[in-house]
């Protein structure tokens, strides 16, 4: 196996790369890309969200609050051990950007990315209480577990490996964010307010599945680095909050022109 050409048809073989050195220069770069993307979401994510911990109304849910910033950030930590073994200068990765940094609640980014760090649009926006914050997990939570479950059966073996540890992990997030979303309700929050957050955060989530017309997916899939394209993703994505915001009682936002539908 050797070049490009190598690598593509022992990945189409069913191979997996183990190391950095196994992987000539194309693949190395967009491994690279896709790990930054996940670690910069995760450390921005959880910068944003450790925020939100003073905005719960008791003690159980500041608890579960922070244990999902203590967890993705760990999982920061882990995918940035990949980025080292690739010679990333990971020691002054933490302080590179303001992580708990956002735009203003009316920015409009689409899936333009913005410069600078590689977190999803999604966390560049704001948090507006407890009530937005438990909304925005729930339905990014689900968006992130069908995001991931891509990962983990990608052809590179280490970051294969650390997906099995995260991606139960994020499933309980979500799962958190779908039983605090249910309390909220039987609590008597205001359903109005949560109706207005859900369609706030449904098509800034569903933005994070990027264009559908993508010209990179055909790559990706060459390299073994997805299997289904963001299409398919979405209407994934779209289905399992179709049914939790059903069983909730809450609407799912119609599509929006020029956005994902």
């Amino acid at each position: 196996m050797s070049g490009e050409t190598g690598i593509e048809e022992y990945i189409a073989g069913g191979g997996r790369l183990s190391a950095p050195e196994n992987a000539p220069p194309r693949y190395r770069g967009e491994i690279m890309r896709l790990i930054a993307t996940f670690v910069d979401s995760e450390m921005a994510g959880a910068a944003g969200f450790a925020d939100a911990i003073n905005f719960a109304p008791g003690l159980a849910e500041r608890i579960h609050a922070a244990r999902i910033v203590l967890e993705k950030f760990t999982h920061a930590r882990m995918a940035l051990s990949l980025m080292a073994s690739f010679g990333a200068n990971t020691d002054r990765y933490v302080d590179q950007h303001p992580w708990s940094a956002r735009l203003g609640r009316d920015a409009e980014l689409g899936t333009r990315r913005q410069p600078g760090d590689m977190r999803l649009n999604v966390f560049h926006y704001p948090l507006s209480g407890w009530d937005d914050a438990v909304t925005m997990n729930t339905l990014m939570g689900s968006a992130t577990v069908v995001q991931l479950g891509e990962l983990a059966e990608c052809s590179y073996q280490p970051l294969c490996d650390v997906m099995a540890d995260v991606v139960p992990t994020e499933e309980r997030h979500a799962e958190l964010g779908r039983a605090g979303l249910e309390r909220l309700l039987e609590r008597g929050a205001d359903r109005a307010t949560i109706q207005a957050s859900v369609d706030y955060w449904h098509p800034r989530v569903a933005e994070t599945f990027g264009r559908l017309d993508s010209d990179r997916f055909g790559m990706y899939r060459r390299l073994g680095l997805r299997r289904r394209d963001n299409d398919a993703l979405h209407a994934e994505w779209r289905i399992r909050c179709d049914r939790i915001l059903a069983e909730l009682g809450l609407a799912t936002p119609g599509p929006v022109v020029g956005k994902p539908s």
